[in-house]
């Protein structure tokens, strides 16, 4: 194995890990987009509540833009808690118990130039409720979540098989399964749409959480979240700031692809000493091994860490128990720069989106890669990417 591809794998560690901490917690009873229609001549809107003033509150939807919630005395007010689907343990409140930051679901009648709404009923959550439900979501993922690369899947038998660090996994599913799937162009749980094992494909990334055996060849599981995302590497043929795009001429297929920088994606350089350190590296490694990456996940599932908000370091990582400083948390730490700090010409590694329609989001990209590139013979080939894993949950690799 080529030191260039032993890069594209080291850094796949470091990718996949963004994807993870995109998740979030599900709320069933505030996430229906069915809720959103018309219904019977009454209309509901889903969002978060932005202001409140007197009986009015402004609520940003999930989707659109803001609108005007007026409260009236008749309006029933009720808070329920995340995760419940009906409204049987539902808790009357009064308007002063709403605050910034709650997540509503407004029924009642819009005006005719939908910017303001009449409320006849609002359901709450609240923010701190779905703060501490996250909390515990993340640490159930991290104690029985397992992640990988889809290596086959039978939607008559309801399994997909995944391999986990050179282990395969098979995932059973039930007509209690919830079963998602990322939604073009993002990377984020509240965006992924309901769907079924017919769209999970081979080396798609797969993440379930649910009862394991004891010899962790099989997960029972209760959620499945799948999607799928191109990693490639290349270097850049334009920047286009008005648009905030790049066009990069992809190693591997030897097309040009065009990506969109949004205030979500995560670019970074290596340094050149550490660029230089990591090229010889890898240069020197045994062929399939992985300097500094993470340890074979154990029997259960999880893996040591700790969760944080976007960085945190791996317990095991950096420093940690006598090892080699881990890998994927050396590139992690590398200086954040913006578009305006690449160039044409610039050697890139990229994880992005897998649009089917218009050009991909750039979820995490790393410069500054030249001499690693050039430490391998024949890089176009050496960069044809072998499949990834998503490792367990730690810092970064957060949770749902």
């Amino acid at each position: 194995m080529s030191a260039t591809k032993l890069l594209v794998l080291a850094i796949a560690f470091c990718l996949a890990a963004t994807i993870i901490s995109c998740f979030a917690p599900s709320c069933s009873a505030l996430s229906d987009p069915q809720q959103n229609q018309q219904n019977g001549g009454a209309t509901r809107k889903i969002g978060v509540v932005k202001a409140i003033n007197g009986t009015s509150i402004t609520l940003a939807p999930d989707s659109g833009p803001e609108i005007n919630v007026t409260v009236q005395d008749t309006t029933r007010v009720v808070r329920i808690a995340p995760g419940e689907k009906d409204l049987k343990n539902a808790t009357p409140i009064g308007l002063q118990d709403i605050q910034v930051g709650d997540r509503l679901l407004v029924g009642g009648s819009a005006s005719d130039d939908n910017q303001s709404f009449t409320a006849s009923s609002v359901v709450v959550m609240k923010r701190s409720d779905l703060e501490a439900r996250h909390e515990q979501d993340l640490q159930d993922w991290q104690k029985r979540g397992v992640d990988g690369l889809a290596k086959s899947v039978d939607a008559t038998a309801g399994t997909v098989t995944i391999t986990v660090r050179g282990k395969d996994v098979v995932i059973h599913t039930s007509g209690g399964t919830v079963i998602r799937r990322y939604a073009p162009n993002s990377v984020k749980f509240d965006d992924a749409k309901s769907s079924t094992l017919l769209e999970i494909h081979v080396s798609d990334q797969v993440r379930a959480r649910g009862e394991r055996s004891a010899d962790g060849n099989d997960l029972t599981a209760e959620e499945i979240v799948s999607g799928a995302f191109p990693l490639f590497a290349g270097s850049i043929n334009s920047i286009d700031a008005s648009s905030s795009t790049l066009t990069v001429h992809d190693l591997s297929s030897r097309k040009n692809v065009t990506l969109k920088i949004t205030q979500d994606s995560q670019l970074h350089r290596l340094p050149p000493e550490m660029a230089q350190m990591i090229a010889t590296r890898l240069k020197r490694s045994a062929a399939g091994a992985l300097p500094g990456a993470p340890q074979q996940a154990t029997d259960s599932g999880s893996s040591t860490g700790t969760q944080g908000s976007g960085m945190g370091a791996r317990r095991n990582g950096m420093g940690g128990s006598g090892r080699a400083p881990d890998l994927q948390q050396v590139l992690n730490h590398t200086p954040a720069v913006s578009l305006a700090d690449l160039h044409k010409g610039d050697a890139v590694v990229i994880l992005s989106t897998d649009a089917k329609d218009g050009p991909g989001t750039a979820i995490k990209l790393f410069s500054g890669v030249e001499p690693i590139l050039q430490s391998a013979p024949n890089a176009a080939q050496a960069m044809m990417l072998a499949p990834w894993n998503v490792g367990g949950p730690a810092g970064e690799l957060g949770g749902p």
